[in-house]
């Protein structure tokens, strides 16, 4: 009796001790096919699909039940980027001012929800005023006086914030605000979400062709012909049920996405590039930072409502 008893412990612990060798196997598998994706992705995927559906679940909701709700989710998307942004240029060497660039990039939501692009001009006049008037009385101070040469720099690098971060994305508040607007502030954010989302996968699983090495290595043609396809077949489908446009416009409006979206990434990675930086912050695991996310969205908002002034 006792003897089976200690052959059934035995027998069990064996039992026990594959099952957990069989687990480590099963994780060590797991984590490199995880490691060999996000080498080929540059990213950690699942993470990445998590924040962006939070985001995108985020502007969703604000869009379609309360459309000034909307502009609490674009101020603050704006004014996180603009501040990393300002930051990174920080450490390489450009004073940019982060408490006024933060301000100028709040204060221009509601310009535009209210005024329109005529508001959302004259706050990026206003906050290129006050960045420029704030780097100017820290010349007073000696840890930030420096020659005339690198404070103009300093004025363009605070310049460049405003115009590319804050000013462009007010194009979505501006359309949002709009009767019907909403839908086509919708309506181009899904599609370059889908653009980015065809582009990974279509890279991930056959890009061989780097399409700007030097700026973005891990950007394929193959990837590039993924977002087109999927652009112009979400277009198609969107300006036939949601904008209620025929079916040529979805067209436009695909490959217009496209070209807006992949030089909004090719712009961002330059300035990473020169920055000698891989991502412009660090606050979002598995996206890098907001503008990792945003690079595509805030050239597509400018070229959205020309279209939109164009065909709605």
């Amino acid at each position: 009796m006792r003897q089976r008893r200690e052959d059934l412990e035995a027998r069990a612990a064996a039992t026990r001790e594959e099952i957990r060798a069989q687990i480590a196997v099963t994780r060590a598998h797991l984590d490199d096919a995880n490691e060999k994706l996000e080498a080929r992705a540059g990213r950690n995927l699942p993470l990445a699909i998590g924040f962006g559906l939070v985001l995108g679940v985020s502007m969703l909701l604000s869009l379609i039940l309360v459309k000034s709700f909307f502009m609490l989710v674009a101020a603050a998307l704006v004014a996180f980027t603009a501040f990393e942004l300002a930051s990174a240029l920080w450490f390489a060497g450009r004073y940019v001012p982060r408490v006024p660039t933060v301000i100028a990039a709040v204060a221009i939501v509601p310009a535009a929800f209210y005024f329109g692009a005529s508001g959302a001009w004259l706050v990026l006049l206003g906050g290129v005023l006050l960045v420029g008037l704030w780097r100017a009385a820290e010349q007073v101070r000696p840890s930030r006086r420096g020659t005339a040469l690198e404070f103009w720099k300093d004025l363009g690098a605070g310049t460049f914030v405003q115009a590319y971060v804050p000013f462009l994305g007010s194009f979505a508040v501006v359309m949002a605000a709009q009767d019907g607007g909403e839908w086509w502030t919708l309506a181009f954010l899904l599609i370059v979400i889908s653009t980015d989302t065809g582009a990974y996968a279509s890279g991930v699983l056959f890009g061989k062709h780097p399409m700007a090495p030097r700026i973005s290595p891990k950007k394929t043609w193959e990837g590039f012909a993924g977002s087109v396809l999927v652009a112009l077949t979400v277009g198609v489908v969107l300006a036939l049920f949601m904008l209620g446009q025929p079916w040529w416009f979805g067209l436009i409006f695909g490959i217009t996405m496209v070209a807006t979206a992949t030089l909004g990434d090719l712009t961002e990675s330059l300035i990473k590039r020169d920055l000698g930086i891989k991502d412009i912050s660090t606050w979002l695991p598995g996206h890098g930072g907001f503008l990792d996310r945003l690079d595509s969205v805030l050239p597509s908002t400018i070229a959205t409502y020309a279209l939109f002034l164009i065909f709605a």
